[in-house]
C-alpha cells in the first residue's frame, strides 16, 4: 500500500497492510534522531509548521505529513520572531520566553506565555488579529501538498483553534474567571482565533489536504478543566460551525480532535458536530480499550504510545509491547493511526523510538 491509501484503509475502519504510524518531535530530540540516523542537520524543526522539511518523517516512512497554519506555529519559533533571545513576542502579540531544562541526554528550552495582549478589557475593543488571508502564508503548504500529496495523507493543521489561542491572549485565569463573570467578554476574544483558524482551515481544505487536525486541550490528567456545561456553552458551537463549513467544501474530508487529558464526556457530542479521528489518547488518562468499545465503531485514533512514561522510562523490549497492545486492541479491524500521545521530548532514548518506529511496521494488524 502507498502512504494514502494506509491511512484510507484505516479510516475506513478496514484492516491495512501495517498499522499507520506517525510521531512529531520537540526542536531538541529532533536534533538528537537526526545524529542518530546521519542525517544532515536542517532548518530548525518546529513540529507546529515553520518551514519543516520532512527529512525525519519521510526517511521514518511515516504515513502522512503535517503543514500548520495558525497560532500554533508560535509555540517554537524563537529564531523567526527573536534570533538569539531569550524572549519573543510573536504575531498576535503574546509574549514568550525560553525556559531552560535539563535531561540525562542534555539541556534544552520549553517556551512559556509571559505576556498576554489582552490581559487588559479595554484592549479587546481594539484588537487586531494577524491576516490569515496575507500574500505568503500559505506558501508552504502550498509547496508541500504540490510536492508530497500523490503519496502522502496530507493533513493541515489548525490546532489551538479556539480556548487555548484564546487563553494566550486574554491569560488562562482571566478567561476562565470571564466564562462566569462576564461571558459576552469571553464570547468576544474566542471569537477572534475561531474566525481566524477557520478562515485558515477553509483555505486548506480548498488547497487539497486531506484532513484538517483541530482542537484544544480541555482535559486534564484525570478530568476536564472546565465543566461539560461550560464546554457546550463556548466551544461546542463553534466547533459545529467550524466542522460543517470545511466539510462543506470537501464532503470526504476527514477531522482530527486534538486534546490532552481526560475528556470521555464530551466525545459522544465530539461524534455529533462531526468529529471522525480523536487525538492523542493519553492513555493515563483514558482507557484506550474501553474507548475502542464505546465509540471504536463511529470514531478512530491517532496517537495512544504513551510519553509520560513508556518512552522516557521504559525499555525498548517494553514499548515493542505497548504497540503490540495498542495495535491489537485500538486498531483491531482498523481505525488506529499509531504515534507517541505528546510531541516526543528530549529525555527520550532514542533506542526506545525507534523500537515503536519498528515494532509498528513488523506487527501484524488484525
Amino acid at each position: 500500500m502507498t502512504h494514502r491509501e494506509r491511512i484510507q484503509t484505516a479510516l475506513d475502519h478496514r484492516v491495512p497492510d501495517r498499522c499507520p504510524l506517525y510521531a512529531s518531535f520537540t526542536p531538541e530530540f529532533a536534533v538528537r534522531l537526526r545524529d542518530a540516523m546521519g542525517i544532515s542537520a536542517g532548518s530548525h524543526h518546529n513540529p507546529h509548521g515553520g518551514g519543516n522539511t520532512y527529512q525525519l518523517e519521510r526517511a521514518l516512512d511515516f504515513d502522512m505529513l503535517l503543514t500548520s497554519v495558525g497560532w500554533a506555529n508560535g509555540y517554537y519559533a524563537n529564531e523567526t520572531y527573536n534570533p538569539g533571545h531569550d524572549s519573543y513576542v510573536d504575531e498576535w502579540g503574546v509574549t514568550w520566553k525560553n525556559v531552560p531544562y535539563a535531561t540525562r541526554f542534555g539541556g534544552g528550552f520549553y517556551t512559556e506565555m509571559v505576556g498576554c495582549p489582552l490581559a487588559d478589557d479595554k484592549a479587546i475593543a481594539g484588537y487586531r488579529a494577524p491576516d490569515p488571508d496575507r500574500h505568503g502564508l500559505y506558501a508552504e503548504s502550498e509547496r508541500m501538498i504540490r510536492e508530497f500529496r500523490a503519496d502522502w495523507w496530507i493533513v493541515g493543521c489548525t490546532v489551538t483553534t479556539i480556548f487555548e489561542t484564546a487563553w494566550a491572549l486574554r491569560g488562562y485565569e482571566r478567561l476562565l474567571m470571564d466564562f462566569v463573570a462576564d461571558p459576552d467578554l469571553a464570547d468576544a476574544v474566542l471569537d477572534i482565533p475561531f474566525r481566524y483558524h477557520l478562515r485558515a482551515a477553509e483555505r486548506l481544505v480548498r488547497m487539497g489536504v486531506d484532513m484538517i487536525w483541530l482542537g484544544d486541550d480541555v482535559g486534564g490528567q484525570q478530568g476536564m478543566i472546565m465543566s461539560p456545561g461550560t464546554w457546550r456553552r463556548f466551544l461546542k458551537p463553534r466547533m459545529a460551525r467550524f466542522i460543517s463549513t470545511i466539510k462543506a467544501i470537501n464532503p470526504a474530508l476527514k477531522v482530527a480532535y486534538h486534546s490532552d487529558g481526560w475528556f470521555y464526556g464530551i466525545i459522544p457530542e465530539l461524534i455529533e458536530v462531526g468529529v471522525d479521528v480523536l487525538n492523542p489518547i493519553q492513555t493515563r488518562s483514558m482507557d484506550p480499550v474501553a474507548l475502542k468499545k464505546d465509540f471504536g465503531d463511529r470514531l478512530c485514533f491517532w496517537g495512544s504510545i504513551d510519553e509520560q512514561h513508556t518512552l522516557p522510562f521504559g525499555t525498548p523490549a517494553d514499548v515493542k509491547a505497548e504497540v503490540a497492545t495498542r495495535i491489537a486492541t485500538l486498531g483491531k479491524g482498523g481505525g488506529l493511526i499509531l504515534a507517541p500521545s505528546q510531541h516526543v521530548q528530549l529525555d527520550t532514548p532514542v533506542p526506545n523510538f525507534l523500537a515503536m518506529v519498528e515494532a509498528a511496521k513488523e506487527t501484524p494488524c488484525s
